[in-house]
């Protein structure tokens, strides 16, 4: 069933706010570790994950959650290894979403992005902090990483899309810079 009000019952003032809720979301790359994002924020994080548009209804993604430390901590190293430095680059943050997709299905890597984005705007509307962490693909191609997907009963044959980190930043948010000049072109019938 299909409502005609989109994004509440207001109507285009709720549209507006969504819209303002997407301007305003910005990825954050400081976490205070020992602040878990609350069961039931995470479980309304997932459900608009799971809500993701995906090519011919398929639903090819699937989305790991990982709080457990030790598990993020290896993720954290497997991720750091391929970005050639020593470091977290999950920032501190407590809970990792892996977003896998099926490479059988061909819109596979959309389907993956879009669970995403549909990831990160969820957590944005419900006060709690994310960022899209890179190089999921190169962690689970990888012989530790296929080892954790078979741990984890993961069969087939999937890609790492990205990691949504989650959690509550340590700091000041950042601030969205000015968007670049020509981001859309319009194209106007001929007259």
């Amino acid at each position: 069933r299909r409502l005609n009000r989109p994004c509440g019952a207001e109507g285009e003032n709720q549209m507006n706010e969504c819209i303002e809720m997407m301007k305003q979301r910005r990825s954050v790359k400081r976490y205070n570790p020992n602040r878990p994002v609350e069961p039931e924020k995470l479980e309304q994080i997932l459900e608009a994950g799971m809500y993701a548009p995906s090519g011919y209804g398929k639903q090819s993604p699937r989305i790991i959650v990982v709080r457990d430390p030790g598990t993020r901590d290896l993720l954290s190293r497997l991720n750091a290894r391929f970005l050639g430095k020593e470091i977290d680059p999950f920032y501190g943050a407590p809970t990792v979403l892996i977003v896998l997709a099926d490479r059988a299905q061909p819109t596979f890597l959309y389907d993956g992005t879009l669970v995403m984005g549909n990831l990160l705007n969820a957590a944005h509307a419900l006060g709690v902090d994310s960022c899209w962490v890179h190089r999921a693909k190169e962690v689970f191609d990888c012989p530790e990483g296929k080892a954790l997907l078979e741990k984890w009963g993961i069969a087939g044959d999937y890609e790492g899309i990205g990691h949504c980190i989650l959690g509550y930043g340590a700091g000041p948010a950042p601030k969205a810079g000015p968007r670049k000049a020509g981001y859309a072109v319009y194209v106007s019938p001929d007259e």
